[in-house]
């Protein structure tokens, strides 16, 4: 699927660049780092017990602040999914979920180190679809995310081939704003290894297009909802693996998903996901690159 969709780019790379260090854009894990991008295309699948679960996300994100060392600071963002819920028993459902807007802020960076921290507010509006949307009044709460490279690591023989590993993360808190109490905890964490540091950072081995482009990385997400004081349901405990192309354009990736605790287990018998994710200012450089503080592009 990566092959059929991808095309011959550069070796620069418009996204999530922290010194050296490319990081892809995660399946489920939020992004540290603010970016101008396009996430037109989300498309999963999801096998539970009950029902199948088809669904399309679209999003979108733009760069609002640049520093003076050329990093994006802040950045505002916002989307949502269409689902169509096809149960065993009963009728098929439809519509659009509750879209999200978040501002994102990175507050500390470090390039030599390949390291990135930031913080978002995010907001859930109660717009979506009554049998689809999981909530029905607004949600508002803080999110933490970091990301950190391994470049800076010795280019010794032993240990020269971790150069290449990147970690990203989020812990976020979602309480909901008025009616019942309902509180949503998340946490998120990827382990990624970039063919592309590989090949121009620690050592050239070789690998020719499309695979000197791939990153093949792994999520594990939690996700728990608190329904009142004195109760809480069961956390979803879940890995994602899967492998991404990126190129100067854009991200094409695809992956699946396991449960890792019993509570996961019926709410997932299979799952499929992917992502189209396109760099929209590396297309559109004069308004793709506009901020507040520094105008249009170049």
């Amino acid at each position: 699927m990566i092959i059929a969709f991808a095309l011959r780019a550069s070796a620069a790379y418009a996204h999530g660049v922290v010194g050296d260090y490319v990081f892809l854009e995660p399946l489920i894990t939020e992004d540290p780092t603010p970016a101008n991008e396009l996430d037109i295309l989300e498309p999963s699948w999801v096998k539970s017990s009950d029902a199948n679960d088809y669904s399309i996300g679209f999003s979108g994100e733009k760069v609002l602040w640049i520093d003076e060392n050329d990093m994006p600071i802040v950045s505002l963002a916002g989307g949502t999914a269409w689902h169509h819920v096809s149960p065993y028993q009963g009728s098929s459902q439809e519509g659009v979920e509750n879209p999200e807007v978040a501002l994102k802020y990175a507050f500390f960076y470090s390039l030599q180190h390949e390291f990135l921290l930031s913080t978002a507010l995010i907001a859930d509006l109660p717009v979506g679809n009554k049998d689809i949307r999981d909530q029905s009044h607004t949600s508002l709460g803080p999110e933490f995310l970091w990301e950190k490279g391994l470049g800076d690591l010795p280019n010794w023989p032993a240990l020269k081939f971790l150069r290449p590993l990147g970690f990203q993360g989020d812990v976020g808190y979602l309480p909901a704003l008025g009616g019942q109490t309902s509180h949503d905890l998340f946490a998120d964490a990827v382990v990624e290894y970039s063919l592309p540091y590989l090949s121009n950072n620690v050592q050239d081995i070789g690998l020719k297009w499309p695979f000197r482009n791939l990153f093949v990385f792994s999520e594990f997400n939690y996700d728990q909802l608190i329904k009142g004081p004195s109760g809480q349901t069961f956390p979803t405990i879940m890995a994602t693996p899967g492998i991404a192309y990126v190129s100067y354009h854009y991200e094409l990736s695809i992956g699946t998903q396991f449960a890792l605790n019993n509570a996961s287990v019926s709410g997932n018998h299979a799952t499929i996901i992917g992502l189209l994710d396109i760099f929209y200012d590396s297309f559109f450089p004069k308004w793709g690159n506009w901020t507040i503080n520094r105008g249009p592009g170049q």
